[in-house]
């Protein structure tokens, strides 16, 4: 549980203040929902559904489907808060949350 923990504090110490900025036009307590709701939905899914049910020997092919449910799905949650180009937004997220957790695996910071 302990490195679900971490790789979940790091998505949202990422993710939270971008949502932040894509929600700015939406209400204060709203944007904190959208922000911090989005990877709190899908992160559970992408870190232990998609490892356990995905065949085994195609890491990097549950990698890029996890990522684009994730996507996808915090895409459709921000939507709903009224945010204007969610997609974008939520691939931005993503994106920079999941090269960070690469490079700090590389140099073995987690």
């Amino acid at each position: 549980m302990k490195p679900w923990l971490i790789a979940f504090a790091l998505t949202q110490l990422v993710e939270v203040p971008i949502y932040l900025v894509a929600a700015s036009s939406t209400e204060s307590g709203r944007k904190w929902v959208a922000a911090f709701g989005a990877s709190a939905i899908t992160h559970p899914v992408v870190w232990f559904v998609f490892p356990r049910y995905w065949p085994t020997g195609h890491w990097w092919q549950m990698v890029a489907c996890a990522e684009l449910f994730a996507v996808a799905v915090e895409a459709a949650w921000l939507a709903s808060f009224g945010v204007k180009r969610p997609i974008e937004w939520s691939f931005f997220a993503n994106a920079t949350s999941f090269g960070l957790g690469l490079v700090l695996q590389h140099f073995r910071v987690i």
